[in-house]
């Protein structure tokens, strides 16, 4: 049996030519029902704010692609292939308040569901259909690419 484990710590980081800040990496990790519908896979944050999608620091010895599916690994227990990238947004550090980060966001088609995962003693995963009730009355909270921008977010729709 192999042990996976968490990449931890900030020496191999990317940060942004532009704004200084680190480069963030994430996917929003789907799949489709036999009966067609659509269902993504949200994680609860490690400090319980809430339901949210795999992301992480894009290191430097990984590809972009790399580092989405690396975040759905350690953070949601899930294998899969990316897609073309989604998009990007820029957002203000809510811990270094001096700091705008860059985001990329993936769709991460998953293909394995791991019953054992890095993270897993401090996130839940859930999925969750387009056409629950629950998302109905109660929408999940997404990044900038997926629901409407914060107000201290930017977002460009780009081709990678």
């Amino acid at each position: 049996m192999a042990v996976l484990v968490a990449r931890q710590g900030r020496e191999l980081q990317r940060y942004s030519q532009s704004t200084g800040g680190r480069i963030v990496v994430g996917c929003i990790p789907y799949r489709v029902r036999c009966d067609g519908e659509l269902e993504v896979l949200a994680i609860t944050s490690q400090k319980g704010h809430g339901m949210m999608f795999p992301k992480g620091g894009w290191e430097v010895d990984e590809s972009m692609d790399e580092a989405a599916r690396r975040e759905a690994l350690e953070e949601a227990g899930v294998l899969g292939d990316t897609e073309p990238v989604l998009g990007l947004w820029h957002y203000k550090s809510r811990r270094y308040v001096d700091q705008t980060y860059e985001g990329f966001m993936f769709p991460l088609r998953v293909a394995d569901e791991l019953h054992q995962w890095p993270e897993m003693a401090s996130r839940k995963r859930t999925w969750v259909s387009s056409t629950s009730p629950s998302i109905q009355t109660n929408p999940l909270p997404a990044p900038p690419v997926v629901a409407a921008p914060a107000a201290n977010a930017q977002i460009k729709l780009m081709h990678i």
